[in-house]
């Protein structure tokens, strides 16, 4: 029985490793509808672009199917563009209706929790006595 440096016997050591490695991805796993909506997409344009190479190769050889060929790749082809705008689409709603996680830093929330101090802080020294606010007058009026 040969050992390693472990001691263990050969076969000890191939049972300690796992072929399944836990690693942590960067990104969130995209939501159901957008997946669905991608996995559409994608098959919908492998079909058009498989559709367009085979129509050049027809069109090379000459052959009559060619012409219809080409129209039902310009079908395709408009089909997968809706296709690639609905995964766009779904995405946008998806965050607008679910709403997008999303947590301040600490240092964005101690900076908002400082100035929110100071204007309770000014509001309870009572009126200020500096300079009148402007009034605002738009640009466009020619003022």
């Amino acid at each position: 029985m040969h050992l390693t440096d472990s001691g263990q016997p050969l076969f000890m050591e191939f049972q300690r490793r796992t072929v399944w490695v836990e690693e942590s991805v960067g990104r969130p796993r995209m939501a159901d509808p957008v997946r669905a909506a991608a996995v559409r997409a994608v098959l919908i344009t492998a079909v058009a672009l498989v559709q367009a190479v085979t129509d050049a190769v027809l069109a090379m050889g000459h052959s009559w199917l060619s012409a219809p060929l080409l129209l039902t790749t310009v079908l395709t082809s408009v089909i997968a563009t809706w296709a690639v705008l609905d995964v766009w689409v779904t995405r946008q709603v998806w965050n607008q209706r679910n709403g997008v996680v999303s947590s301040p830093s600490s240092a964005a929330r101690t900076l908002r929790r400082e100035r929110r101090r100071a204007r309770r802080a000014a509001r309870r020294a009572g009126p200020r006595t500096a300079a009148p606010r402007r009034r605002h007058e738009p640009r466009h009026l020619g003022v």
